[in-house]
């Protein structure tokens, strides 16, 4: 039991101590980049997605 609670004595040390935080300005900053870079793949999955699905449906043409 010795060794869990200086396992969460430790880890609270570290967190409060040793972490060092981003400020508010930072976080805004990196939450727009993940937003944008999410966009950006979404809507390339989505024209890779459309792009396909009309090449199969031509190729689905000339057996069908």
């Amino acid at each position: 039991m010795n060794k869990i609670s200086t396992y969460f004595k430790d880890s609270y040390h570290e967190l409060v101590e040793k972490v060092t935080w981003p400020t508010w300005a930072q976080l805004q900053q990196s939450t727009v980049i993940v937003l944008v870079a999410t966009l950006i793949i979404t809507l390339l999955v989505g024209v890779m997605d459309f792009g396909s699905n009309q090449l199969l449906k031509l190729i689905y043409k000339f057996f069908y």
